[in-house]
């Protein structure tokens, strides 16, 4: 057995022990590092060619790993901006340069400038909401933008959408033709009258004046007003200017339910109505009845919010980041994505808790929490550690006791090799 060899096998054994401790310790002091992932050492031996009458010694090579994809617990927090993957999926996140980060270390906070920024100071990213919709692309991070909350701070919403579904009494008497609301003028007679709130472009509020009108059996005209336009406020008609809206409902006298589409809106029991100064609502109505109780309106909704601050923000499981005002209106304004590849073990790890994709993890696959191979997003929680302090405790003294091993050999073949130049003397 050559004493070199065997020198050469006990360091290279040392060695490895040395890498499996520098992972423990790492190990050790994130163990209270949110989203930190465990990483760990695995041996594998190296064998050199022996012929039958002497053997050589070969040596261990070691590879670090990292349990990437292993989940961990979760600390629940009273903070809103603060994040956590149940499942599949990393945040991305954002140094300020071009480059795209993923990471599971979500405790984010407000900076001065209005950005998102977790405890490493990276930004996260997301997709901003435009006209209700994101511009989102499955391979990469085009369209993304960091995260900025302050950029909120004052803004009206106009109404474009809303339901408005009414009760209106079955024995209510038929109004003549030529002497309804839609006529518009001072003798104009009705069956009942309510209003609703809808905000122009600038924020400020619009009342409208609806108007149901039986006009034969089972049949009902609606007509809409802007109530700036009436006569008074106890004599409306006529008002200075026509209906906004009208549309006609045809109840099933055997049900009292929506009977069929109004011929007059073909596209369905919707009606179209021009906000003054706003844009148009569609407002929904066929949800309304005919039943033998007073008129009564069931759902009134109608989006949309004037000018208020920006109290805060609140994440949706969905990924949707709503901006809270302070008259109650949340507003969608980005969609947080995930992302994530075929291989997250694979991954390879930077500082501050975040990773890069490599050529042995796979491309980067982008998508929304709770779809396909994406897990949920959790708000008011924070990943734990995935490290088990008493394990690696148990690893370190395995190490140790390994290493104490390897260098007893090392000194063994030390003294050997002393022997054998003392044979000279």
């Amino acid at each position: 057995m050559s004493i070199s060899g065997m020198m050469r096998t006990s360091a290279s054994g040392m060695a490895a022990q040395s890498a499996r401790l520098g992972t423990v310790s790492d190990n050790i002091a994130n163990a209270s590092t949110h989203g930190y992932k465990r990483a760990f050492t695995e041996f594998s031996t190296i064998v050199l060619e022996s012929g039958k009458g002497a053997y050589v010694p070969g040596s261990v090579d070691t590879t670090v790993r990292y349990g990437i994809s292993q989940q961990g617990g979760f600390d629940y927090t009273t903070s809103p901006t603060d994040l956590a993957v149940s499942g599949n999926g990393f945040l991305l996140v954002s140094d300020g340069s071009n480059a795209a980060y993923l990471t599971r270390a979500g405790s984010f906070v407000k900076d001065d400038q209005g950005y998102l920024v977790n405890a490493a100071g990276f930004k996260l990213l997301g997709y901003p909401i435009v006209n209700g919709s994101t511009a989102a692309a499955s391979n990469g991070t085009a369209g993304m933008e960091e995260v900025n909350i302050s950029a909120m701070s004052l803004e009206a919403t106009p109404s474009t959408l809303g339901t408005y579904n009414a009760n209106v009494p079955i024995d209510a008497t038929t109004v003549a033709s030529g002497n309804r609301p839609s006529d518009n003028l001072a003798t104009s007679a009705y069956s009942a009258k309510s209003s609703i709130t809808a905000i122009d472009n600038v924020g400020r509020e619009v009342t409208l004046d609806i108007y149901y009108t039986k006009t034969g059996t089972n049949t009902w005209d609606v007509s809409v007003f802007n109530a700036a336009d009436a006569a008074s406020s106890t004599a409306p008609f006529p008002y200075t200017s026509g209906a906004l809206s009208t549309t006609t409902l045809t109840f099933d006298s055997s049900t009292g339910q929506i009977a069929s589409v109004s011929p007059s809106n073909p596209a369905g029991n919707v009606m179209s109505i021009p906000v003054p100064n706003g844009q148009t609502l569609t407002l929904d109505v066929s949800k309304s009845s005919e039943l033998a109780e007073n008129f009564q309106v069931l759902t009134p909704t109608i989006n949309g919010n004037s000018p208020s601050a920006v109290e805060g923000v609140e994440f949706n499981k969905d990924g949707t980041l709503y901006a809270v005002y302070g008259n109650g209106a949340r507003v969608g304004i980005y969609r947080i994505p995930l992302a994530t590849v075929p291989s997250p073990d694979n991954l390879t790890p930077q500082a501050g808790n975040v990773y890069t994709v490599s050529a042995d993890s796979g491309n980067l696959q982008v998508g929304f929490p709770g779809t396909s191979m994406f897990g949920d997003l959790r708000s008011s929680q924070l990943e734990k550690s995935t490290v088990d302090t008493a394990t690696e405790l148990t690893t370190m003294i395995e190490s140790q006791f390994a290493f104490t091993a390897n260098s007893k050999v090392f000194q063994t073949g030390g003294e050997l090799m002393e022997v054998l130049v003392n044979l000279k003397r």
